[in-house]
């Protein structure tokens, strides 16, 4: 059955919410038998993608529905355990492609949680009363502060490569040194220690920022949540919009959502994006709610981008298409561009949304064509493309045009915290300069390839015929090797945490997750929990 990533509070097995003025709590409850995988009891609060497909949407809800919400307290209402991490058997049965998707994923939603508090206002508090333990400390490493508990019972711990043979999966071991400037001896000896860290050395070693003692628990974790709420500029007396159940239906090798159409091409191995612009003049987006465009494309392309990544896996390329007035889509980004918190969070969701596009391993092929509306914020889909290629005429419309705006400067940077335009002219700050000098021109393809904005202008005599081949090479490739081409080749110049979590962690656990050492018949994963002691190759590769 596939994979829903849709989801509301009123389906909700795993989590609680409740909201108290400007502090939020969100408690991990989970459900045992509510796992995706039906054979896989989810003990002392271990975690499944359907664990984390409801986190992502409370992070999203306490984003869009809570503007009042200053800070996030998450604990654990499980008494005894804050959280065990992710689902050992859930991981030794999965296949690989489910659980390469179910770690990016879950890296994804972290991140999310760390954009809350760095740009929306809105800073997250673990608050850690009882063992915190892979995953589940990996979660608290994802907020901006970490409370412990200084009892005998209370630690923190990263145990997969003792205890389980891989490494922490959603991004533990770059958060030790690159965010919390954990010293390198330290975080090897904190990684292979099983039993983890408690009390004066987790808060000596930085593991965590605040020890208290059982008798002032409470108090002091409301006392620290108020405080974090008080640096917040999310507007105290605002009211949040709903976020409505997101609108699909599935005919066939059709999808469609509000706005945006994906037709599965399965002979060509390939899924085509018809996103469609809007119909008209921006309204209020307070009094549109859901139904305001900028949101509702949002909405529509980022739940297309989870849907395909782990239902559709033998679809490898994804064409991307727009439709619609270049001028609309103009106009709405401007009204966002300088707005309230609302404003802020839609511009924030696109560059989410944007960036699951530049991590999925998907190749990416845009076509503008006559009747497209490649402008400001759906251009970047043109520049998150690994080819781009632009009709050079009109075919009695319009010609096809490229428009830039102020959204491809700055809005929506990728991981490695360039634009895509300063990635794509990586090292010539000039052909960046030039394209600005371009904001609001209808650019066709002679001027979009002057400024090297595309790939390849085509004539309409060849428009066919090159499109076909481009489409028909790219899917006779190898995935495997189109997937690390292209992850390469997308996150050009520095390395931050963000791409490290993705390109270093993420390669080196997909390559654990598959030697037998992990997942062999007497691998850690399949062993784990019988009594027998797991065997490892001895060799080092």
């Amino acid at each position: 059955m596939p994979i829903d990533f849709r989801t509301e509070p009123a389906r909700w097995r795993h989590w609680h919410l409740d909201v108290d003025g400007r502090v939020a709590t969100l408690s991990m409850d989970v459900d045992p038998a509510g796992g995706i995988f039906p054979d896989c009891e989810l003990k002392l609060n271990s975690y499944d993608l359907g664990v984390d497909i409801e986190l992502a949407d409370a992070v999203q809800r306490l984003r869009f529905e809570h503007p009042e919400v200053g800070a996030v307290v998450l604990r654990s209402a499980k008494p005894g355990i804050f959280c065990a991490g992710a689902n050992i058997r859930m991981l030794g049965r999965a296949d690989h492609a489910h659980k390469v998707n179910f770690c990016k994923f879950t890296n994804e939603t972290r991140l999310a949680i760390e954009e809350a508090a760095e740009v929306s206002g809105q800073p997250w508090l673990a608050a850690v009363a009882a063992p915190a333990a892979g995953g589940g400390y990996e979660l608290a490493l994802a907020c901006a502060h970490i409370m412990l508990v200084d009892d005998r019972r209370a630690t923190v711990a990263l145990p997969e490569v003792p205890l389980l043979g891989v490494l922490p999966a959603t991004g533990g071991l770059t958060r030790l040194t690159d965010k919390r400037r954990i010293r390198r001896d330290r975080a090897d000896v904190f990684c292979t220690t099983e039993e983890g860290v408690r009390g004066r050395r987790a808060l000596e070693w930085s593991l965590v920022d605040e020890l208290v003692p059982p008798s002032k628990w409470d108090a002091a974790v409301a006392a620290r949540a108020a405080a974090l709420a008080a640096t917040s500029d999310r507007p105290a007396a605002a009211r949040g919009i709903a976020l409505t159940p997101l609108q699909r239906s599935i005919a066939g090798d059709t999808i469609t959502w509000p706005h945006l159409t994906v037709t599965l091409d399965r002979p060509g191995r390939r899924a085509i994006f018809l996103l469609r612009g809007p119909d008209g003049a921006p309204g209020d987006p307070h009094a549109e709610g859901v139904a305001f465009w900028p949101l509702a494309a949002a909405r529509a392309l980022d739940d297309a981008i989870l849907h395909l990544r782990v239902n559709e896996p033998e679809l490898g390329l994804w064409v991307l298409r727009t439709e619609g007035d270049p001028g609309l889509v103009a106009a709405a980004d401007a009204a966002i561009a300088a707005g309230d918190w609302l404003a802020r969070e839609i511009r924030l969701f696109w560059r989410r949304v944007l960036k699951r596009l530049d991590v999925s391993s998907r190749s990416l092929v845009a076509l503008i064509e006559p009747g497209s509306c490649f402008a400001g914020t759906l251009a970047e889909l043109a520049f998150a493309a690994d080819r781009c290629l632009m009709h050079a005429g009109a075919s009695g419309n319009a010609p096809a045009t490229l428009r830039l705006g102020a959204a491809n400067f700055g809005a929506c940077p990728m991981g490695n915290g360039l634009t895509r335009l300063e990635t794509r002219f990586l090292g010539a700050p000039e052909a960046v300069a030039a394209a600005r000098e371009a904001i609001g021109q209808a650019l066709d393809a002679e001027a979009a390839e002057a400024l090297g904005l595309v790939t390849e202008a085509v004539d309409p005599i060849d428009w066919e015929d090159t499109v076909r081949l481009l489409l028909d090479e790219r899917a006779s490739f190898s995935p495997d090797a189109l997937s690390a081409l292209e992850a390469n080749l997308r996150f050009a110049g520095p390395e931050t945490m963000e791409t490290r979590i993705f390109g270093r962690l993420s390669a080196w656990q997909n390559w654990v997750f598959q030697r037998p050492s992990a997942v062999g018949e007497a691998g850690a994963l399949r062993r784990y929990g019988s009594g027998t002691r797991p065997e490892f190759d001895p060799a080092r590769v």
